[in-house]
């Protein structure tokens, strides 16, 4: 398969919508992937379209059979998981019963269980538990709830 825009940018040779690398986005400090909701959907690609970002990629049953074999995309994936993960550990604002964090959560978990596969994204989920206190406080129910689902595959 041709390198599609979404398969370059996940193995590092080529640039998101805004022309931007792997490298450089996983290279901004924690406030940039805060304030910045337009990268999170060309790290964790997902096959379902982002409402906030039209833009977003949209990953494609043939884009995900190639990024599984690719173990450049999949070691990018787990340098995508380990800034996420130092990102969450180090921010407490997501923290909170309501957050746009939590949307971000879901499609990392997602992605992760479709891509690398289910012990990938059971690694994250408990990472992300880990930080919160017990039984997922304060994040909401619903969240916390899409989040197993994401991670377990339903």
């Amino acid at each position: 398969m041709d390198d599609s825009p979404l398969l370059a940018f996940l193995s590092g040779t080529g640039p998101d919508h805004a022309g931007r690398r792997l490298d450089e986005i996983l290279a901004r400090d924690d406030a940039w992937l805060e304030h910045r909701h337009d990268y999170i959907q060309w790290l964790f690609p997902i096959p379902t379209p982002s409402g906030p970002n039209p833009l977003a990629p949209v990953l494609t049953p043939a884009e995900a059979a190639a990024a599984r074999a690719r173990p450049e995309a999949l070691a990018n994936l787990r340098r995508s998981t380990d800034r996420m993960r130092a990102f969450y550990a180090a921010t407490r604002h997501w923290r909170a019963p309501h957050d746009h964090n939590h949307l971000r959560i879901t499609r990392i978990l997602h992605c992760l269980r479709l891509l690398p596969g289910a012990e990938a994204a059971a690694a994250f989920h408990a990472g992300i538990l880990a930080l919160l206190g017990p039984g997922g406080a304060p994040v909401n129910r619903a969240s916390l709830d899409f989040w197993r689902r994401a991670a377990a595959g339903g």
